[in-house]
Formats: structure tokens, sequence, C-alpha cells
């Protein structure tokens, strides 16, 4: 116990204690950090670096698609729908070693996060 990493146990609490929406945001702050990882893995020729944070990221979009609501309607089906895209395209990507691929989902990934920041800050702040 005395031995442990503090900031690690900062980092367990943090998930333990998160909302449900700030856990949403983790995750796809994880899915950016992450993928940029294995685009620079790609890039050094680390393929098992890059395998490992493409599939972590695969993860992330698994879990999302798993805990989503798909009974709220149709942009519930769009956004499951997206997320499975990205998945595959993170497959495609892991298999071909390819940071083109890479290049073409990143920016989505990141929009989707951005998206959903701004769309938690308007909740919070009722603007």
């Amino acid at each position: 116990m005395y031995t442990s990493n503090p900031y690690n146990t900062y980092k367990q609490n943090s998930v333990n204690m998160a909302s449900k929406e700030r856990l949403l945001l983790m995750l796809l702050d994880g899915s950016v950090k992450y993928t940029k990882i294995a685009r620079t893995a790609i890039q050094e020729k680390d393929m098992a670096k890059a395998h490992k944070e493409l599939v972590r990221v695969q993860d992330i979009f698994l879990e999302l698609m798993v805990t989503m609501d798909k009974s709220a309607g149709k942009y519930m089906e769009e956004l499951y729908n997206l997320y499975d895209f990205i998945k595959n395209e993170l497959g495609r990507a892991n298999i071909k070693k390819d940071v083109k691929i890479i290049d073409n989902i990143l920016p989505i990934i990141e929009e989707i996060r951005d998206i959903w920041y701004e769309t938690d800050k308007k909740i919070k702040t009722g603007k």
C-alpha cells in the first residue's frame, strides 16, 4: 500500500467517482490520445505498440456502442453507426498499419470528442 503510485491512485479514484458524463469525456479524450500514440508508433515502426493502442481505441468505441441507449431514436442509431464505422476503420488501420487511414479517422474522433464537450458545457450552463 505504501509503495503504490499516488498518481495511479488518484487516476483510479477519478474514474471511480466520475459521473456518466465525465466518464464519456474521459473515454473520448483517451481515444484521441491513444490514436495519436498509435499513429506515432506506426511511423516509428513499433508495430506492437501501434497494435496495442489501436485495439485500445477500438475497445473504447465498442464500449460506447454497448452502453448506448439505442431506443432513444434515430440520432442514437446514427451515432451507433458512426462509432461502428470508426471501430472498423481503426481495425483496418491496424491490419494495414496505415497512417493514412488514421489521418482520415482521427479528425472524426476529435470532432466527436469536441461535440460531447460542447454538449456537456451547454447542459451545465443551460446555454
